[in-house]
């Protein structure tokens, strides 16, 4: 969160310098009165948006943060096992509260299948 707000304010803080530098002699281009317009109309659009964003990330970031501390090295390492995650099913929860995943058969996937591998004839 605290990074959204520091992007927000670099951004802020670099457009007035970017159009300062687009400024001529006998005042600023058409472009450069347009291109402030358009980021000002931009930043009146997303200011109600990123306040309830920031409320949000008050709310679950500590949550969050505990979550990603706790589980964030066991998620690393599944990540690294997997190669491919479309040969794979949706996670499911059984009953028991056990988290299982699937993997999909060669034809759910949609590779045809090798013959030879399989024991087929040879032509």
């Amino acid at each position: 969160m605290k990074l959204l707000k520091t992007c927000a304010v670099i951004v802020g803080l670099c457009v007035p310098v970017g159009f300062a530098s687009a400024e001529e002699e006998t005042g600023r281009s058409l472009m450069a009165e347009g291109m402030e317009l358009f980021l000002k109309g931009l930043q009146d659009e997303i200011a109600p948006t990123l306040d309830e964003f920031t409320s949000l990330m008050d709310e679950i970031g500590p949550g969050l943060q505990s979550f990603l501390e706790e589980m964030g090295p066991k998620l690393g390492a599944v990540f690294s096992k997997v190669e491919d995650w479309s040969s794979y099913h949706a996670p499911e929860m059984l009953p028991n509260g056990d988290i299982i995943m699937r993997k999909k058969t060669p034809a759910e996937i949609g590779t045809p299948v090798d013959d030879e591998a399989s024991g087929g004839v040879e032509l």
